[in-house]
């Protein structure tokens, strides 16, 4: 990897975990050092979506993978934290159809849209940024050039 395309990716991985950060305050009121880290992780994953695939994907599809993601990591992410170091940085078990406390459907859904701004933000940092080409969207409909 050169240390150009490593240095996009740590703008931004860091541009994502703010970005994550401010949402939890947002919303929550409070945050943890951690979830900085996901939301870096899990934004640099989801921006790359296109990059993986030759067709361009719908935002909807990109919105689907990009809350599997989410959700996968929130889990991986949370069993380590709540469950192993047990230090409760959020508890969904109080949420319908939850797993273990980590994950829950409603969220699932709501990373749909979290998803779709995701990859909206990292094709506006893409061509603000690098001179990157801004992409057309479809909302439903996939295809390749």
């Amino acid at each position: 990897m050169t240390k150009k395309k490593l240095g996009k990716l740590l703008i931004l991985f860091l541009c994502g975990g703010t970005a994550y950060i401010l949402i939890e305050y947002l919303f929550r009121g409070h945050s943890h050092p951690s979830m900085f880290l996901l939301g870096g992780v899990v934004f640099i994953e989801i921006g790359g979506l296109n990059e993986l695939c030759r067709c361009n994907m719908s935002l909807l599809l990109q919105g689907l993978i990009g809350s599997f993601i989410i959700t996968v990591s929130e889990l991986a992410v949370g069993l380590l934290l709540n469950v192993w170091l047990k230090l409760n940085v959020w508890d969904y078990s109080h949420m319908p159809l939850n797993f273990l406390g980590q994950i829950c459907l409603p969220f699932s859904i709501a990373w749909i849209f979290v998803a779709i701004a995701a990859v909206l933000f990292d094709d506006f940092l893409r061509h603000l940024m690098f001179g990157e080409d801004y992409p057309h969207y479809r909302l439903f409909l996939s295809h390749c050039d």
